[in-house]
């Protein structure tokens, strides 16, 4: 076979391959990613987790890297070491909480809704230990099968990660209402919102997300028997 034929056969091939990437990509509407990392970690003598390596990444660049390419635009919601993250990684945005006093991550959520662009924004804790390559996509389709729901969480192994999920910006009068109650609660919150279910699996996950240092000792312990 001649040279030049083996060439457009090859290049076919590479069409083909990326036509089949292409098609396969699931559409969503523009999509916003906030890093809730306003708390103040008591449990782990105050460090900020969002710069703790849990992995062989600190957690900061491990989200980034795994969301970055399935959301429009980045930011973090914090109170402190705004300067750190914009140095690692250039371009980031970030904003603190309307109100000060540590009011947990409704406050957070509620916060975003001044400052980000899109009308859905994808929450993810700064302590969660793993991210299914799927989740900005599975999130909007469990969102999309009930019209009235305005918030779809994550799931995995049958345990509720309530901060890790998708928002619609229609949910924010709730979560002011919430917030003017005193409610912080986001399991009693997303019941107003009608919330999804977004359901993962991962048979070697050993901790969802880490909270204090005993935890982050057992993981890493964890891991390396592993």
């Amino acid at each position: 076979m001649k040279e030049d034929t083996l060439k457009k056969i090859d290049l076919r091939n590479t069409v083909k391959r990326i036509y089949r990437k292409v098609s396969l990509k699931v559409d969503y509407p523009a999509t916003d990613l906030v890093i809730l990392a306003g708390g103040q970690a008591r449990r782990m003598n105050g460090m900020n987790k969002l710069l703790q390596k849990f992995d062989d990444q600190i957690q900061l660049i491990k989200i980034h890297q795994q969301l970055k390419s399935t959301v429009t635009t980045v930011w973090i919601n914090s109170h402190r070491d705004d300067s750190i993250y914009q140095k690692i990684i250039p371009g980031l945005h970030c904003y603190q909480d309307d109100e000060r006093g540590f009011l947990g991550p409704v406050m957070g959520m509620k916060s975003a809704w001044s400052h980000v662009q899109s009308d859905y924004v994808l929450f993810v804790p700064c302590d969660v230990t793993y991210i299914p390559s799927n989740v900005v996509a599975m999130l909007h389709q469990t969102l999309a099968k009930n019209p009235k729901a305005e918030v779809a969480y994550v799931e995995i192994n049958q345990t509720a990660l309530y901060p890790f999920c998708l928002l619609k910006r229609s949910s924010f009068p709730t979560l002011v209402a919430q917030l003017e109650q005193k409610q912080r609660s986001l399991k009693q919150c997303f019941e107003s919102l009608h919330a999804q279910v977004a359901c993962f699996k991962n048979h070697a996950l050993f901790f969802h997300s880490i909270n204090s240092l005993d935890e982050l000792q057992q993981y890493q312990q964890l891991k390396f028997l592993h």
